[in-house]
């Protein structure tokens, strides 16, 4: 893992994470495509999500438009797609 890619969301999270839980059920219930990346199966990956987000914290969602939510509440996330037509 390299870099998100750039025409859908993705998602760097761990199934330990309850806000990562959170987002995920979220983003499935409003049947949302993105991309999700698993920090215990690619651990490497938390270096990619650190360096996008300055921080160690996750859930990290990165968005087509580039900008990306560090541990976001599901109003941001909501927000944030009606803000990109998502829904």
């Amino acid at each position: 893992m390299t870099a998100p890619a750039s025409d859908t969301i993705t998602m760097f999270g761990a199934e330990w994470c309850h806000d990562c839980r959170r987002t995920k059920k979220q983003l499935d219930e409003l049947g949302i495509e993105y991309t999700y990346i698993d920090l215990v199966a690619e651990p490497a990956a938390a270096d990619v999500a650190k360096e996008i987000s300055g921080r160690t914290n996750i859930p990290v969602v990165v968005y087509p438009d580039a900008t990306h939510h560090v541990e976001p509440s599901n109003a941001d996330v909501e927000a944030k797609l009606r803000e990109l037509s998502l829904i």
